[in-house]
C-alpha cells in the first residue's frame, strides 16, 4: 500500500507505518506554509498515485474524496474528523480513523494554568509592575492583585469525555470538588462526582468550563439562559469550540458584570471579527489564539494513536469501531 502522510510525523512514526503497510511519501503540511486545499491535495494525491491518505487540517472534501474512491483508508490526526466529508467516504466504504484525545493532556494543563492565572490576577499585576508603578508603597501590589485560590473551588465541566475527564483528574487533587453534565455519561461511572442537570451546573460552580462537540443540537446551545444562572463571582472557561456559545450573550454577560470573567482559546471567527474582538479586548477576559491543544508533545500522541489503531486493523485484522468515525462501514468488513 502506498500512503501519503501529510500530517507532521516522526521518524519512528512513519517507519512503523512503512513496516505495517508499505511505502509512504511524506509532504507534510507546514512544508505549504498551512493546510493544502482541495486542488493542492487532489493534486498531491493523483501525483503521488496514493493508496491512502494520512492527514490533519487539510481539506479532505467530497470532490477529493470521490476523484480517489480507492482509497483503502483516511487517517485524521485531530480528535474529530471535521476537516473530511466523512459521508462521501462511507458511500465509497472508506474507513476514517481520527486520535481522539490527542490533545487532552495539553488542554488540560492550560486550562489549569489560565484558570489559576486569572484568578491569581497575573497578567494585570505583571502589567502593573512593567509600568513602574511600584512606588506606592510596598503593599500596594499585595492589596491590588490579591487573588483566589483553586483549591476548595467546584469546578463544573460541560461535557466530560476525555478532556473534562482529565481536568476532573487533575483538579480533584487541589482538592476542587467537580460536577460535570454529560447525557451519555451514567452517574454510576464516576460515584465520586456530581453528576448535574445543566441548569444545576451552571448556578453551584465557581468554574464553568465548556468541552462540547459541533452537532447541530450543541451549536448555540450555551446561551443567556445559563449565564443568568451564574454567581457573580463566577468564571467561564471555553477551550472547545465557539460555535456552541451564543458570543453575543456571553458578551452581554461579560459587560453586565454577571460573572466575573472569561477564559476563551476559541472564536466564532478566527481571524477574529469586530464582535470577537470586543470579546478578546473585555477586561474582564484572558484570551488565548486558539493554542491550548498546541504542544509538540500533541503530534507524538496522534503517531501514538493512529499508528495502534492502523496495526490492529490491517496487521491484525482487528476490524473493531474504536477510533472509527464511520462505524456504519464495520458490517462490510465483518462478512469479509
Amino acid at each position: 500500500m502506498r500512503v501519503l502522510v501529510t500530517a507532521p510525523y516522526h521518524e519512528k512514526g512513519l517507519f512503523e507505518v512503512k513496516q505495517d503497510l508499505g511505502e509512504v511519501i511524506y509532504r507534510p503540511w507546514k512544508q505549504n506554509g498551512r493546510a493544502y486545499n482541495e486542488d493542492e491535495l487532489m493534486a498531491l494525491l493523483y501525483e503521488t498515485e496514493a493508496e491512502a491518505l494520512i492527514t490533519e487540517h487539510d481539506h479532505v472534501t467530497e470532490k477529493v474524496i470521490n476523484a480517489n474512491a480507492h482509497l483503502q483508508f483516511i487517517g485524521v490526526c485531530r480528535g474529530t474528523p471535521s476537516n473530511v466529508a466523512l459521508a462521501t467516504a462511507t458511500k465509497h466504504g472508506i474507513p476514517v480513523f481520527y486520535t481522539p484525545a490527542r490533545n487532552a493532556q495539553a488542554v488540560a494543563e492550560m486550562f489549569i494554568a489560565n484558570v489559576i492565572t486569572f484568578m491569581r490576577q497575573t497578567l494585570p499585576a505583571i502589567s502593573w509592575l512593567r509600568s513602574r508603578k511600584w512606588d506606592e508603597g510596598a503593599h500596594t501590589s499585595y492589596l491590588e492583585f490579591k487573588g483566589n485560590e483553586l483549591a476548595g473551588k467546584k469546578i463544573g465541566l460541560v461535557g466530560f469525555g476525555a478532556i473534562g475527564q482529565l481536568i476532573a483528574k487533575l483538579t480533584e487533587n487541589y482538592p476542587c470538588s467537580i460536577a460535570y453534565y454529560d447525557p451519555y455519561v451514567p452517574a454510576s461511572a464516576f460515584p465520586s462526582y456530581q453528576r448535574l442537570s445543566l441548569e444545576e451546573l451552571f448556578a453551584t460552580c465557581d468554574v464553568v468550563s465548556i468541552h462540547l462537540p459541533v452537532t447541530a443540537d450543541t451549536k448555540g446551545m450555551i446561551n443567556k439562559k445559563y449565564f443568568d444562572l451564574m454567581r457573580a463571582d463566577s468564571i467561564f472557561v471555553n477551550t472547545a469550540r465557539a460555535v456552541v456559545v451564543d458570543r453575543q450573550d456571553l458578551y452581554n454577560a461579560l459587560s453586565q458584570n454577571k460573572i466575573k470573567g472569561a477564559i476563551l482559546d476559541v472564536f466564532d471567527n478566527e481571524p477574529p471579527d469586530e464582535l470577537d474582538y470586543k470579546i478578546i479586548d473585555h477586561p474582564s477576559v484572558l484570551p488565548t489564539p486558539h493554542i491550548a491543544g498546541a504542544t509538540y508533545e500533541v503530534e507524538d500522541h496522534h503517531v501514538r494513536i493512529l499508528n495502534e489503531v492502523l496495526t490492529e486493523w490491517f496487521v491484525h485484522g482487528n476490524h473493531s469501531a474504536d477510533r472509527l468515525a464511520n462505524k456504519e462501514i464495520l458490517s462490510s468488513y465483518i462478512q469479509r
